[in-house]
């Protein structure tokens, strides 16, 4: 088709698909460049997802693991109706798994209740004026981020050793200071299976791992916490303190909401790394004692290298998977967490 300017002159018009293809030129850059990253993550990530879910679906042993073995007998929903039912404890001594997922929960956001809490307050106390010294401090304070989590579990766990740990001998000094002996402080931390809070079924090997996570957890939370006081302008706070507010209200009512948006983000990661924290349930407590501090990513390995129940770690893994994605949407509807807002 042509369009006529004059008798001697004619401009010929793009088709349709000349059109389309000069209108998504951009766009084909940019898949260009996504496509290799994709292919990867294909690779590495998508296809072991999908295997996984298919796994979980089958009776996958390690009879399977030959690349030339027999394939795995599809069973249906039957490794998930075992996880539910009960049918796992008669592999799996002591597994319930109602009471392995809510404790889970209570793990996870104590940890994280107190990781944001000291964080913030510590990041508030570190970027006071005329404080000395706040970058030494502020380094020290990032050690437990730079240490791998397995040398801090394992000591932690030597810490916590009845007989030659620092935990018992710092509490027998404070307690020969008002005449109690020494041997009354020989805590058992990770073998006692009573409750040393009447009404709250929460084991000392509990309150041992909470502390050594803490320890662990609340740096990246003063890190984070730290930036977003740098981004709010000091005259807030010099209006505020003519309006005559109290330190305390200028907290509440300036502090907090200015820091939020860079909090928030920083919480629900919290959640998810703190829900699949392996390395300091596994390496101090053990999961004990009698499972009463096992968390599911525990459970889930356990079964894979101690039961060699591949279809069932499969199906368990799935859980996981889709407990903290129900997790993640509701903390996110509730916080709101990805939706722009003015602070």
């Amino acid at each position: 088709m042509t369009v006529s300017l004059n008798k001697n002159e004619t401009l010929e018009r793009p088709s349709d698909f000349q059109a389309w293809w000069n209108r998504t030129s951009k766009n084909r850059i940019i898949y260009m460049y996504l496509f290799p990253s994709f292919f990867v993550m294909s690779l590495i990530t998508f296809y072991p997802l999908l295997y996984e879910v298919w796994m979980s679906f089958t009776d996958y042993g390690i009879q399977n693991l030959r690349a030339d073995s027999a394939p795995p007998n599809f069973v249906g929903m039957k490794n998930y109706l075992d996880i539910f039912s009960g049918g796992l404890a008669a592999k799996v001594p002591n597994f319930n798994f109602l009471a392995l997922l809510t404790f889970n929960l209570v793990w996870t956001f104590s940890n994280v209740i107190v990781h944001v809490v000291a964080g913030v307050l510590i990041a508030v106390l570190l970027d006071a004026d005329g404080l000395w010294g706040k970058g030494i401090y502020r380094t020290i304070f990032v050690l437990p981020m730079v240490i791998p989590s397995l040398v801090i579990a394992v000591v932690w766990r030597n810490m916590f050793d009845p007989t030659a740990g620092s935990i018992n001998a710092a509490l027998a000094s404070i307690g020969g200071l008002v005449g109690l002996p020494a041997k009354m402080f020989e805590i058992r931390w990770m073998e006692q299976t009573s409750y040393p809070i009447p009404g709250i079924p929460l084991t000392l090997s509990f309150f041992a791992v909470l502390i050594a996570n803490i320890w662990l957890g609340w740096p990246f939370m003063t890190i984070v916490a730290t930036g977003a006081l740098q981004s709010i302008p000091k005259d807030l706070y010099e209006a505020a303190s003519m309006d005559g507010a109290t330190p305390v209200q200028q907290f509440f009512n300036i502090t907090v909401p200015m820091i939020r948006p860079a909090m928030v983000p920083a919480a629900m990661y919290g959640l998810i790394a703190t829900f699949n924290q392996f390395n300091v349930i596994y390496f101090i407590s053990q999961g004990g004692p009698l499972r009463k501090t096992e968390i599911m990513v525990t459970t889930a390995f356990r079964l894979v290298n101690e039961q060699r129940l591949y279809g069932m770690a499969a199906a368990f893994s799935v859980l996981v998977f889709l407990v903290l994605l129900g997790l993640t949407l509701v903390t996110n509807r509730i916080t709101k967490a990805t939706e722009s807002y003015d602070a």
